[in-house]
């Protein structure tokens, strides 16, 4: 969430960043600063009708040992005027700020300003490619075809179960997914990462504090009786352990990682682009989160960018590096920066890892502060990144390296499945 200080001090500079990403702030900026202005206004009055009240409080004493009853019973009836407006002053100040609050919710984050204009995923701007593209035979497979041949993944399993999108992992299969996820979670320990075990669902506040709620509560699963929220990453838990917390200077940066299945509903997702692991309702994905100073956060960023590439390097896939542009930029981030890998059957580029800063927008919704050198208490930087999500790289990996003899294994991944190839 924008600070209502700062929407106030650069009203113009935040419509026109918010315009790269395609959302016209202009009526509800107004709106905000006029009940700002309203707001100010009440708590001025409120705040001396309170001085005038404690005031007159102080002197009724005084007045009743001096004798004075008259004047003092006079106090008493204007001090009990005085509680009356104070109320009225503040339940109307109350009504304001909930009626600003609702506003400044509907406002995404600001883009940094390197974010190149465009309205979707064709307009973002390729920053790095690094290895070679493959050259399959004529007869090569498709992943959900190779699934089919090795037995190794069922599509046809998780639909009779549950529904499309929810498929079963089989033999090598299961066990190429638990190599995956073990190795990915030793090369974040190896980098500096705690490891956390988060829970699978959250609450409304856990939700609202990240930003997935009120923007992507249609994407996400709904427990209603218990009015809990099936994770859609490990960055909801993960985030919101340090939700209403104060950090010590010396506790930056934060680097926690966690290993979780996320759950996605993916509403209005369909055709050729959802087949097989292209896209699925519950995934496996190893996610990392810092909390960084906010003079560091943009050197974390690179940081954890150049981290992400290390993973796909490891696994020998031919990679891209995208900056998202504004129009395909989250309604939380302020710069984002995706991976794709190749897939060769397939013939196109597969998001893996979307590495973003948040600045302190999601901080201010949780009110994530650390106390500086100096002793003053601020608002934090968030960061978050895939490292990696599972499917997408699976279907790369089967695909690429499918041979006459079967599926190899990447060098790096062989020590966890224990095997170096799928026949």
């Amino acid at each position: 969430m924008l600070q209502i200080n700062y929407i106030r001090e650069n009203s113009k500079e935040v419509i026109e960043r918010l315009a790269v990403k395609n959302f016209n702030a202009t009526e509800i900026v107004d709106q905000i600063l006029t009940l700002d202005t309203e707001r100010r206004t009440i708590q001025k009055k409120l705040d001396d009708t309170l001085a005038e009240s404690n005031k007159a409080s102080k002197e009724i004493g005084g007045l009743f040992k001096q004798g004075k009853i008259e004047e003092a019973n006079a106090m008493k009836a204007k001090t009990a005027e005085l509680k009356k407006a104070s109320k009225e002053l503040n339940d109307k100040l109350d009504s304001i700020v909930s009626e600003l609050n609702e506003l400044l919710i509907q406002l995404p984050n600001l883009p940094h300003p390197s974010v190149p204009r465009g309205n979707s995923d064709a307009d973002n701007e390729k920053i790095y490619e690094e290895g070679t593209i493959p050259q399959l035979s004529d007869d090569a497979l498709p992943h959900w075809e190779l699934a089919k041949k090795y037995d190794i993944i069922d599509f046809d399993l998780g639909s009779k179960v549950t529904g499309a999108g929810f498929p079963f992992y089989k033999g090598k299969g299961a066990k190429l997914q638990r190599a995956l996820i073990n190795f990915f979670l030793d090369r974040a320990l190896d980098a500096g990462y705690t490891e956390f075990q988060p829970p699978l669902m959250v609450n409304e506040d856990s939700g609202y504090g990240t930003g997935q709620l009120p923007d992507k509560e249609g994407q996400m699963y709904h427990v209603t009786v218990d009015n809990l929220y099936l994770i859609p990453t490990a960055e909801v838990p993960i985030t919101n352990v340090y939700r209403n917390v104060i950090l010590k200077h010396d506790d930056l940066p934060v680097m926690n990682v966690a290993y979780s299945q996320c759950f996605r509903r993916e509403a209005g997702s369909y055709g050729k682009d959802v087949r097989g692991l292209n896209r699925l309702h519950q995934f496996d994905k190893v996610e990392m989160v810092q909390i960084q100073h906010p003079d560091k956060s943009y050197e974390t960023l690179e940081q954890m960018k150049e981290y992400a590439a290390s993973l796909v390097r490891a696994l020998e896939l031919p990679f891209r590096i995208l900056r998202l542009c504004g129009g395909d930029l989250s309604f939380t981030s302020a710069l984002t920066y995706d991976f794709e890998v190749y897939s060769g059957a397939q013939k196109k580029w597969l998001e893996v890892s979307s590495v973003s800063n948040f600045e302190n927008f999601q901080a201010n919704r949780m009110k994530l502060r650390f106390k500086d050198e100096n002793g003053k208490t601020k608002l934090a930087h968030t960061l978050n990144g895939s490292a990696l999500a599972l499917p997408r790289i699976v279907a790369a990996l089967l695909e690429n390296n499918q041979t006459p003899a079967g599926i190899k294994i990447p060098e790096a991944l062989v020590p966890y499945t224990g095997f170096e190839i799928i026949d």
